[in-house]
């Protein structure tokens, strides 16, 4: 078992107060808390991990997560690999302290939602800023396109090695009365996850209202907020879908998450290990995205009350259909609003990132007065 660490926690602009992750730390190394660290037997016959996955009310953990670490990885790893996974809400670890969690060594093994971490790293969630990618193949491109950067920047920022890229179904809007698209929403209260999705919603003249994922639905039915942003899935698992009316089909974001080892922990590992670890995971991975889209289309059905729905509540929301009026506002808010503030966010040095990975798979790049967005097909402005 890796010794507990006294490191400087990363210094970040707007949590600069005791973070909890100290005191998760502490518990950790007084043995209050179960270990997070990898444990090497003396005869190294097999090598057991600790990793910490998504929400447990997810079918993302319940079907996926779960039952690969707990014990398909035995099996694929001939028995030289045991493993077990808890939801980081269980240890009571807020999604929002993994990388810290994870550089210093705490957590040797587990998924960080890139998004939680924007406002303080906004480089990390290029992969999926709002209104981005509009479906799976276009996800696919920007997630090709940025991820050696999100591998060096993981690398180099946080000692962390990616080894995974998941994602979510995709994050819609549900909403308690009728809306007609999304330029219908003007003066309605928002809930929203991130930086990102809090400013596309401030731009479509919303007000955003930043909440955990287990505040809601009491956050809907309450009347905190009119509407709330969540994955189609997820919507029906949790009761959203019931506490609503209306559901826009377009995806706003995806929630990509990054699986990765703190890199002192992987580095210990024999190399075997190492090689079969980052082919697993990568074939788990092709999992994800496909149980997503599959999830995507299902959560939909489901909500709409579909016969296509196989696994989940059948209701009757209104489906409020991705129209031309809305690919039209989608892009504009691109060029518009998202890019550029989060280029302001970013720095000047993401104007280069942007234009060297992502901008060539959307044909969108960032001009150096950082506001003006342009429209090119093959070359940079």
């Amino acid at each position: 078992m890796a010794a507990c660490r006294s490191e400087k926690p990363v210094e970040r602009p707007m949590a600069r107060a005791t973070r909890p992750w100290v005191a998760i730390g502490a518990r950790l190394c007084l043995g209050l808390l179960p270990g997070l660290w990898m444990s090497l037997p003396a005869q190294a016959s097999a090598v057991r991990l600790q990793v910490i996955g998504g929400f447990s009310a997810l079918h993302q953990f319940r079907k996926q997560e779960e039952p690969f670490w707990r014990s398909e990885i035995n099996r694929y790893s001939g028995g030289r690999i045991e493993a077990d996974i808890r939801p980081l809400h269980q240890l009571g670890i807020p999604g929002s302290e993994m990388l810290p969690l994870m550089k210093s060594g705490v957590v040797s093994f587990g998924s960080i939602l890139l998004s939680l971490h924007a406002g303080d790293d906004p480089e990390l969630s290029a992969i999926d800023l709002p209104v981005l990618s509009p479906d799976i193949p276009t996800l696919r491109k920007t997630a090709a396109a940025f991820r050696p950067r999100l591998k060096q920047i993981l690398e180099q920022r946080y000692n962390i090695e990616l080894l995974g890229l998941y994602i979510l179904p995709a994050q819609v809007i549900f909403c308690k009365k009728p809306f007609s698209g999304l330029g219908d929403l003007k003066g309605r209260r928002i809930r929203t996850s991130s930086v990102g999705q809090s400013e596309a919603v401030e731009a479509l003249g919303a007000m955003p209202v930043k909440t955990t994922f287990a505040e809601i639905v009491p956050s809907v039915t309450r009347g905190v907020v009119d509407c709330a942003i969540t994955g189609t899935m997820s919507g029906n698992e949790i009761g959203l879908a019931g506490a609503t009316t209306h559901m826009h089909s377009l995806a706003i974001t995806w929630g990509v998450s990054a699986f990765g080892a703190n890199r002192t922990a992987w580095d210990r590992l024999p190399s075997d290990i190492r090689g079969i670890l980052t082919r697993e995971v990568a074939r788990f991975e092709e999992r994800i995205w496909e149980a997503a889209h599959a999830e995507t289309l299902n959560g939909i059905a489901c909500n709409i009350g579909s016969s296509a729905c196989s696994d989940g509540v059948p209701l009757r929301l209104t489906q409020v259909p991705h129209s031309e009026a809305d690919e039209i506002l989608r892009q504009r808010l691109l060029r518009e609003v998202v890019l550029p503030l989060w280029v302001e966010r970013c720095g000047s040095s993401c104007i280069e990132i942007w234009n060297q990975t992502i901008a060539p798979q959307h044909g969108l790049f960032i001009t150096n007065d950082r506001r003006t967005m342009e429209r090119q097909s093959g070359t940079q402005p």
